[in-house]
């Protein structure tokens, strides 16, 4: 019986191995490659074991075959700056788990994370395939961790839980914007000059929260501050020169006037597309072009749903084709949402390369167009469904039935 029951174990693993191992060919593509590539037409793809094998090889051997013609293929879109996962129903509190008023630099919400949100399978309807997720933190100025996802909606698609630090600056309800700089400020030194202090003979175990500023102070965890006004912006790339820090700005309405100090300074800028009004006297330069403004710069741009980012991850297409109608290039607006979130975040994937995670959107036209839809899309070299519970709604009000009209069981 154990001899039996030994060999059907094996023979399932070597099934399943076997079955990963598959290799997917993609012939006749045009390839979006968000690299310096760009576009590459007529073009065959090859994935296996999760990764992208080959770009037009001389010799294609694969289990199976996909015919794109007249189709786009694009690496998988990347969302950033929501609490995708971590909150159903906004007006629900007990299905939100991105705040807590202890939060604080180590506050990590990646354990919170739910994989089978029914926003999952509908952000991946847009062809989101992976998503930086960010708490909203608490009373401090440090919101805690970001951490990446993938959207699978697998119980194992977390697959980075300490990504970024976020820190809330710029203005307050109550306080002084200046006193919440002031103790990141202090923070930063504290831990810095404590670690110039410390000798071998120092054995104490660190902190979570001293690990993740150790981490922070030697360029190794990137640090999302989310501010809007100009003159705060400048503020906190001193901070960066000081401390060496990895700085990403989220936010960013009025960075169009500083945007060759962020250029020089090789900073990020997190901005949604569609905001185009004031919502602070922090943002009084809120505009549809201020992505387009800012990629003429210099500046790196990474694309991010603007309000409820949550529930709309869905729309960062729809937002990456009013940034190129309001002056961004296609290509710029492309690896906004693709290879400039995965560079400055160090995500895998985020780009048509060989050796990359096999992200890949396979699209009926222009992705930034309206009345385009996905045909297929792979998440790590997996086809994935595209039906969410949007689409079951749909079919379950509009199929034919001896039930009651809205039935509910």
């Amino acid at each position: 019986m154990k001899t039996m029951k030994l060999a059907m174990i094996t023979s399932a693993l070597l099934a399943h191995s076997a079955a990963f191992a598959e290799v997917t060919a993609i012939t006749n593509a045009t390839l979006h490659t968000a690299t310096a590539e760009g576009v590459i037409e007529g073009a065959t793809l090859l994935i296996e074991n999760g990764k992208i094998k080959a770009i037009n090889p001389n010799n294609i051997n694969a289990d199976v075959t996909i015919d794109a013609s007249g189709k786009i293929i694009t690496p998988g879109f990347i969302g950033s700056m929501n609490q995708l996962g971590l909150v159903e129903v906004g007006a629900v509190a007990a299905s939100r788990d991105a705040g807590d008023d202890a939060a604080g630099i180590d506050f990590d919400a990646s354990t919170a994370f739910n994989p089978r949100s029914s926003l999952i399978a509908y952000a991946r309807k847009g062809g989101v395939t992976q998503n930086l997720v960010t708490p909203w933190g608490g009373k401090s100025e440090f919101a805690g961790l970001g951490f990446v996802v993938d959207l699978s909606g697998t119980f194992d698609s977390v697959t980075d839980r300490q990504s970024a630090l976020v820190i809330h600056l710029g203005a307050k309800s109550e306080g002084s914007r200046a006193k919440s700089l002031d103790n990141v400020v202090k923070k930063l030194a504290s831990h810095q000059e404590k670690q110039n202090k410390k000798d071998d003979k120092d054995k104490a175990k660190p902190t979570a929260e001293e690990q993740v500023l150790t981490q922070v102070l030697a360029g190794e965890m990137p640090v999302i501050a989310s501010v809007s006004r100009a003159s705060d912006i400048l503020e906190v790339i001193k901070v960066k020169e000081q401390f060496g820090l990895d700085l990403i700005i989220k936010g960013a309405n009025d960075a169009v006037l500083v945007a060759d100090e962020l250029a020089k300074a090789n900073v990020p800028v997190i901005l949604s597309a569609v905001s185009n009004l004031p919502s602070s006297f922090d943002s009084m330069h809120a505009s549809l072009d201020n992505a387009g403004k800012l990629e003429k710069a210099g500046v790196k741009v990474i694309l991010s749903i603007g309000g409820d980012g949550s529930h709309n991850v869905y729309q960062l297409r729809f937002d990456a084709g009013i940034a190129v109608a309001n002056g961004m290039s296609h290509a710029g607006a492309l690896k906004a949402i693709t290879a400039n979130p995965a560079a400055a975040l160090g995500i895998d994937g985020g780009v048509i390369e060989v050796g990359k995670r096999a992200d890949i959107v396979m699209w009926s036209a222009d992705p930034f167009e309206f009345s385009t839809t996905i045909d297929k899309i792979w998440i790590n070299g997996e086809e994935v469904s595209t039906e969410s519970r949007h689409d079951k709604l749909r079919d379950r009000y509009t199929t034919d039935s001896d039930m009651p009209r809205a039935y509910t069981k």
